[in-house]
């Protein structure tokens, strides 16, 4: 277990993580961020590109788990539901516990596990902490406060052991 914030890898966003490049790497099971990675904030139900990604993926046999700090439940789930996944929410990312809690309960390792969320200090790290593979995205959407926390990450997206842009 790592307690660095560098991420093995940063995409542009989920679509840069084609279901043949997760096989490449031994993933069978990817854990997923909601917020600004799966979807920008706010949106309640998944657009047809993110089903047809979820759908890639299932048919290349890699399972899919929505992980998420959020607390709003409703929306959440409901999303969770629209894509036929299973979820957890109130996670508490950076903590290793949601993604290995999981990872017992799917019977999966670390080595064919990654998660992909678009925060280096709770997705990356939690990733990084449960030594599984951690892939961070660019947020979907940004704020006065995301520009912030993205300057913020800008030292550790560049130091990021792969580029797949």
């Amino acid at each position: 277990m790592s307690f660095s914030p560098i991420p093995d890898i940063c995409v542009r966003n989920i679509f840069s993580v084609t279901p043949e490049w997760l096989r490449q790497k031994g993933i069978t099971l990817l854990l997923a961020d909601l917020d600004n990675t799966l979807s920008p904030y706010g949106e309640d139900l998944p657009p047809a590109p993110v089903l047809d990604w979820i759908a890639g993926c299932r048919a290349a046999g890699i399972a899919l788990f929505m992980i998420s700090n959020t607390g709003n439940e409703k929306r959440a789930v409901g999303y969770a539901k629209a894509c036929e996944m299973p979820y957890m929410i109130r996670a508490r990312k950076p903590s290793p516990k949601g993604p290995l809690s999981i990872m017992a309960k799917l019977g999966k390792a670390p080595a064919e596990t990654a998660l992909i969320g678009d925060q280096i200090f709770t997705d990356g790290l939690a990733a990084n902490r449960a030594g599984i593979l951690s892939i961070v995205t660019r947020p979907l959407r940004m704020g006065p406060f995301l520009r912030f926390r993205y300057i913020v990450e800008q030292p550790f997206r560049y130091l990021c052991k792969e580029k797949k842009l």
